[in-house]
């Protein structure tokens, strides 16, 4: 029986690793590769910051306008304020794609000019945990352009900062073909192999924006091929609202991170990806909190209530387009896991100790509650030091509980 399932457990092992266990960033900021700057992370945390002073200036007022119960609202108004002041941008994606208007030699220096500041920010310790690039596509009419301002900008990372820097990311947009993600893989061999690098060094994450992304010609998932094509190196599915909306038709009016059609993507993308450990990602809204403050509130309701139905649908990260939307981001992320910190400590605790109680667990419920717990402290949500107290488990335990590389959760 062993040597005829070998292969089936090879393949399993191969193929469903289990989630990585590394930190997940609850979001990614894009900015333009023209204007970042050495300030961009600061600057959006200052205007957060002004934001909840004009427009929300403590907890109660805050609390009212989104929503969030009266015995969470300090909790969760203190921690968004804590949050933007110290790390107000998790995973910054610098963006020459459609947020990019340059091109030519503008673009070859825009590229230089963000490898330059990126490396800058890790001497200095400034970077955000994750940060990196959306270069053009693989599509014929970009192709060139986009593997040039790759080059342009790993090149200078190296040159700058003699290695590539830790949570570096790169997203290869617009895929419609398992083939341009292996195309991307071969591109990124190269580069390895002219370098010196470790082979397998550079992971990237695949945009899903077309519908032959999620469906192929053939009826089959496009999107599961293109995580085998990666050959280990895609760490993340991002869902690109308006392209893929606009791809099937949606009109503008009702293109969203909610629509049904969003819902049915990301769905495919969820179970493509499960057990992979390649992470799905939300698309973001195009709704800005701008203007009147009651504009600004209605802004703000609109992107937490998304914000919250992504979680509960385990979308744990999304985009955020502007700086207004970090305090609905925090908030809502803060909220969710300060809501439900209680009963998943409790009922993490009592399996642990097999103490029973009201509801029956059985081992995969005991991992996404150490994983719900894990989360939580890694955004900021929880304390290390409460949710010890509160689950009766020091971290190393809850880890081992989460089992992220996959198997049975420790009993």
């Amino acid at each position: 029986m062993g040597a005829l399932l070998a292969p089936v457990d090879a393949d399993l092992v191969r193929r469903y690793p289990g989630d990585p266990g590394t930190r997940r960033p609850v979001h990614t900021v894009y900015v333009p590769g023209d204007a970042l700057t050495a300030g961009t992370l600061r600057s959006w945390g200052d205007r957060a910051l002004a934001a909840l002073d004009e427009h929300a200036p403590d907890a109660a007022s805050f609390a009212a306008v989104l929503g969030i119960p009266g015995g969470l609202a300090e909790q969760v108004y203190t921690r968004v304020r804590a949050k933007l002041d110290r790390e107000p941008v998790e995973d910054l994606r610098i963006d020459f794609e459609d947020g990019y208007t340059g091109g030519g030699a503008t673009e070859d220096a825009d590229a230089a000019r963000a490898a330059r500041l990126l490396a800058g920010a890790h001497r200095d310790g400034t970077a955000a945990p994750y940060t990196g690039i959306r270069a053009a596509c693989l599509e014929a009419p970009v192709r060139d352009r986009g593997i040039r301002t790759l080059d342009i900008f790993l090149t200078g990372l190296l040159e700058h900062g003699g290695a590539l820097p830790p949570g570096l990311v790169l997203t290869l947009p617009k895929v419609s073909y398992a083939e341009q993600v292996t195309a991307f893989v071969r591109l990124l061999e190269a580069f390895e192999r002219t370098h010196g690098l470790q082979p397998g060094r550079i992971g990237f994450e695949i945009q899903i924006e077309t519908s032959q992304a999620i469906l192929a010609a053939d009826g089959t998932a496009t999107v599961a091929r293109m995580i085998d094509a990666a050959d280990g190196r895609a760490t993340g599915l991002h869902y690109g609202t308006f392209d893929y909306s606009a791809a099937l038709g949606v009109s503008a009016a009702h293109q969203a991170s909610d629509h049904p059609a969003a819902d049915h993507a990301k769905a495919v993308m969820q179970v493509a990806a499960a057990g992979t450990g390649v992470r799905v990602c939300d698309g973001s809204s195009n709704v800005l909190p701008v203007g009147t403050t009651e504009q600004v509130h209605a802004a703000w309701r609109l992107h937490y209530g998304l914000v919250r139905r992504a979680l509960a649908r385990a979308y744990y990260q999304g985009w955020d387009m502007h700086p207004g939307q970090l305090p609905t981001r925090y908030a809502a992320v803060y909220a969710f896991y300060r809501a439900g910190f209680a009963e998943a400590a409790g009922r993490l605790g009592g399996y642990a100790e097999r103490a029973g109680g009201a509801v029956l667990d059985e081992p995969a419920t005991a991992r996404a509650l150490a994983s719900h717990l894990l989360r939580g402290i890694e955004c900021g949500a929880l304390d290390t030091a409460e949710t010890t107290v509160a689950c009766g488990l020091a971290p190393d335990r809850l880890r081992a509980f989460a089992a992220p590389r996959g198997g049975t959760p420790a009993r």
